[in-house]
């Protein structure tokens, strides 16, 4: 893995403490490499930091990097779901930063990112 995108469910897999995923996440740390994770992503799974520890332990990482979907992400975003017929707007995202980062997917969807990006590469969680 050189770096990797996690989206919702990955996110999930941390918090239910999948050793897969914390295995990916030790590796990532290991050689440094980046994990992206669209800040929709977080939206969709932080419901109470109190029993989220996981998670936000994860959030912290150092070589964890959140994305905002900022006006121009947003506009792109829109563009990609109008060419796919479709209009969730964080798979959207997530697809668009695997894309521009060149990083593999983590999902526990991937038939849902490969419809934003058929040559994306995904990894089941």
């Amino acid at each position: 893995m050189s770096g990797a995108v996690f989206d919702s469910g990955a996110l999930i897999a941390i918090e239910r403490g999948d050793r897969s995923v914390a295995v990916l996440i030790a590796e990532a740390r290991r050689r440094n490499d980046t994990i992206t994770v669209p800040s929709g992503c977080v939206a969709q799974v932080w419901r109470d930091p109190r029993r989220q520890a996981r998670l936000a332990s994860f959030l912290r990482l150092p070589n964890v990097e959140i994305v905002a979907l900022d006006e121009a992400e947003a506009r792109l975003i829109g563009v990609l779901l109008a060419a796919a017929r479709t209009t969730d707007v964080i798979d959207a995202h997530v697809a668009l930063c695997a894309h521009r980062l060149d990083q593999v997917v983590l999902t526990s969807d991937p038939a849902d990112i490969m419809r934003l990006g058929p040559t994306l590469r995904t990894h089941r969680v």
